[in-house]
């Protein structure tokens, strides 16, 4: 088991080594490029259309505006709270840096996916739109690129079942045993009767669900953060500039935190950013092929808002009240850096806001992730695979809460990286598609 647990290790740094962070930023910086940064130019029109979107009528299985909140309900989980506090832990303040850079790139590579994925979306026997990496490579590239898809599909199907949903699990058990001494069998329990109340409805209730929890539980979070800044206000900027210098400077070691090379914070700013956001992973462009709307520009425009909201804001209110508690280099990692940070800012009631956060935005990932694992099952195996794949999924949440989850957290890290692969490679022989048809839509919206 050792021996395993090495070599995936080893496999993990490899994977998300240099060449996959450049291949990721590199798309970013190739589609941002091509795309005459479009996604940013059109971040205004972008929310305009998202409240707009709300009671579509065109043809589809959810409202863009559901479809934006299923891909944040997979993509605002741990990632936002752990995952800034690694990042912190391992590559010092100036990972953020490398997390926002991440974000802004990601924005147009969102944008390029979801555009694909509602461009080649497919309708199956069950009279459902479904889409995403696998049908745009297929689609897309053509049947000699079919084995690309396979392979996607495959990887999607496998990492769904590590990091969206018994990762999830023991994220959560872990904090509420932690919080409100709640045996972990219990909670496992708990959370399979709720996930499987919604996830046997299929996307119109997952949708449903995530419209109405993913908003509130992140106004919630957001405004407990907010109150840690406004009562550091004045550390604000010394606090950003910090940010900025250890981006660019090796970190030297305070009190518990080990010290951190420029490269670290590179590879774990860049890392942890697309953990949380998933830009270029190919998992939220599934959830938005199932959107109401003709318009694939109007929908990738709606996606990359996900990057925004994801990382640009939660994940760097999360950064800024770790930072401004002057508790980032206590020694503490993780959820735990995270809650000392919160109960640092707001004590007594902080480690609740974490800890609630930690519950619902985990509960909704293993929903979001459980429709992005079925929809790559069906494509590999068909309709038929649907209540086979829905019940392994719920006998998962429990095993996932009450093991340890060393190995899974590896293999999922494996597993994230390497689904990534294909999909890069779709986004980087389909741009001039995506540039087509962005060129398009604003030469009508001119006129």
């Amino acid at each position: 088991m050792k021996m395993l647990e090495d070599f995936l290790n080893q496999l993990s740094s490899i994977i998300w080594g240099p060449v996959m962070l450049a291949f990721l930023l590199g798309i970013g910086i190739f589609l941002s490029w091509g795309l005459k940064a479009f996604p940013w130019r059109q971040t205004p029109n972008a929310f305009k259309l998202l409240w707009g979107s709300r009671q579509s009528q065109q043809q589809g299985d959810i409202t863009p505006f559901q479809a934006l909140m299923t891909a944040l309900s997979a993509t605002v989980g741990t990632g936002n709270i752990a995952g800034v506090a690694t990042a912190i832990f391992l590559g010092g303040p100036g990972a953020i840096f490398w997390m926002w850079i991440t974000a802004l790139l990601g924005m147009a590579t969102k944008y390029a996916e979801a555009v694909l994925a509602v461009k080649y979306r497919e309708v199956d026997e069950l009279g459902r739109h479904v889409g995403g990496p696998m049908y745009y490579i297929r689609n897309g590239l053509g049947e000699k690129w079919r084995w690309l898809a396979m392979a996607f599909a495959l990887l999607g199907t496998l990492a769904s079942f590590g990091i969206g949903n018994m990762v999830q699990a023991n994220s959560v058990a872990d904090a509420v045993k932690a919080m409100f001494q709640i045996p972990t069998w219990l909670t496992g329990t708990t959370m399979t009767v709720l996930t499987a109340i919604v996830i046997l409805g299929g996307i119109q209730r997952i949708a449903g669900v995530a419209a109405k929890l993913v908003p509130v539980m992140a106004i919630a979070y957001v405004s407990g953060a907010l109150c840690v800044v406004f009562l550091h206000i004045q550390q604000v900027p010394e606090a950003l500039l910090l940010i900025i210098k250890s981006a660019f400077s090796e970190t030297a070691a305070y009190g518990g935190f080990a010290g951190a090379s420029v490269w670290a914070a590179i590879r774990f700013g860049v890392a942890r950013g697309v953990f949380s956001n998933e830009a270029g992973l190919g998992s939220a462009p599934i959830a938005h092929a199932a959107a109401k709307t003709k318009d694939p520009v109007q929908q990738g425009m709606i996606a990359m808002l996900g990057t925004l909201i994801d990382t640009l804001i939660i994940c760097t209110l999360t950064a800024l009240v770790i930072i401004l508690t002057g508790v980032w280099d206590s020694g503490e990692n993780g959820a735990a850096l995270s809650t000392l940070a919160f109960n640092q800012g707001l004590p007594g009631w902080g480690g609740y806001i974490v800890v609630s956060g930690m519950v619902v935005f985990a509960f909704t990932t293993i929903l979001g992730w459980s429709y992005y694992g079925e929809r790559c099952a069906e494509f590999l195996w068909g309709e038929k695979v649907i209540l086979p794949y829905r019940i392994l999924w719920l006998c998962a949440i429990p095993v996932g809460a009450m093991g340890k989850l060393t190995m899974i957290w590896l293999l999922a890290d494996v597993l994230n990286g390497l689904m990534a692969i294909p999909n890069l490679m779709a986004l980087a022989l389909l741009s001039p598609v995506v540039f087509k048809v962005s060129k398009d839509y604003l030469g009508r919206v001119k006129q």
